[in-house]
């Protein structure tokens, strides 16, 4: 049976989702690699980056993973947005 991890929501009172643990820190690995050689990353790059490097590999929805475990990684002040950006742009914490 597939391991699985609650993810959080930064937003209070926002549950986070039920997903294969697996999965997750396949996407976790990825987002954070990316934004690290980034330093900064619009979601929307963030996203097109992930779609087209992972689609082939990945088993499921690969914006909704990235979706869930972008909101979990902010929730965990693992990453942040940055304020006063738009389109919203996502840094390491």
């Amino acid at each position: 049976m597939d391991e699985k991890i609650l993810t959080m929501h930064p937003t209070k009172g926002k549950k986070g989702v039920n997903i294969s643990k697996k999965k997750y820190d396949v996407i976790k690995d990825f987002l954070i690699k990316k934004i690290e050689e980034a330093k900064e990353i619009t979601y929307q790059e963030l996203n097109d980056l992930a779609v087209k490097e992972l689609s082939n590999s990945f088993e499921g929805s690969v914006p909704w993973y990235v979706v869930s475990v972008k909101l979990d990684l902010e929730a965990r002040r693992i990453i942040e947005r940055i304020p006063k950006t738009s389109p919203h742009k996502i840094r390491l914490k």
